[in-house]
């Protein structure tokens, strides 16, 4: 159920997990279990948890992944097509593609929030706290984002015979307090107005705010090693209770 925010907010509050069958590096990532529990099932728990949304739709092209995504709570009303199901569908036209599908039925959608599965260290609170933001006029969109953990100006690049330079040389004896603190995009999930979303927006601008997310709480899960690493991270979290 969800509770509301705005007493004059009419339109739908969507959430759209994207989930092809296809994972090449992990064979079944979206339902592989994460800690005894499907992956996808874990990221439409902490959604629902959220109590903002009117709807979690997950767009698949896989059978399995929409039988345990709808066990899971969410709806899974339309099969992706096979053009946006390989490997190089980008997930702007998967999104397009589920804003039309849904809107199909009949309602015009309002904010649009994209959760990938594997957003399992992001937390209820992390998206009631991310949808104040993007519900104010000056945003089209708004990312998780974390920070370098050390400065980027200081980064080397290697030459093919194994010899390094800096990528900014100017900036050898630089302080690092004084260099200038950087970001980059957590992948966790992304709102937006569904008419930026449905135009093609760019969502890096500035028109776009991040949410930041601390470094611990930001994994993907990509390789093996990634997901035993999410793993690991997931159970200290638990034990912590650190967010």
């Amino acid at each position: 159920m969800r509770i509301s925010l705005l007493s004059d907010e009419l339109s739908p509050t969507v959430a759209i997990v994207p989930a092809r069958a296809g994972s090449k590096r992990i064979p079944g990532k979206n339902i592989k279990p994460f800690l005894g529990t499907p992956l996808i099932s874990r990221t439409i728990e902490t959604l629902r948890k959220s109590q903002i949304f009117d709807r979690i739709v997950v767009s698949t092209d896989g059978v399995d992944i929409a039988e345990i995504a709808t066990a899971a709570g969410a709806d899974v009303p339309f099969v992706r097509p096979a053009d946006l199901s390989d490997d190089y569908a980008t997930t702007d036209a998967v999104i397009r593609h589920a804003i039309q599908q849904v809107e199909a039925e009949g309602t015009t959608l309002g904010f649009v929030c994209v959760a990938y599965p594997g957003a399992i260290l992001s937390t209820a609170d992390d998206f009631r706290r991310s949808y104040e933001l993007i519900r104010g006029d000056e945003y089209d969109f708004v990312f998780t984002a974390t920070s370098f953990p050390y400065p980027i100006q200081r980064a080397l690049k290697r030459h093919s015979d194994g010899s390094c330079e800096m990528f900014e040389p100017a900036e050898l004896l630089t302080r690092s307090q004084d260099l200038e603190e950087a970001f980059h995009d957590a992948g966790q999930f992304y709102w937006g107005r569904r008419d930026a979303w449905a135009s093609g927006k760019a969502v890096f601008t500035s028109r776009s705010l991040m949410y930041e997310l601390p470094r611990h709480r930001v994994q993907d899960i990509d390789t093996p090693q990634d997901w035993e690493r999410a793993e690991l991270l997931y159970r200290l979290l638990e034990l912590s209770d650190v967010n």
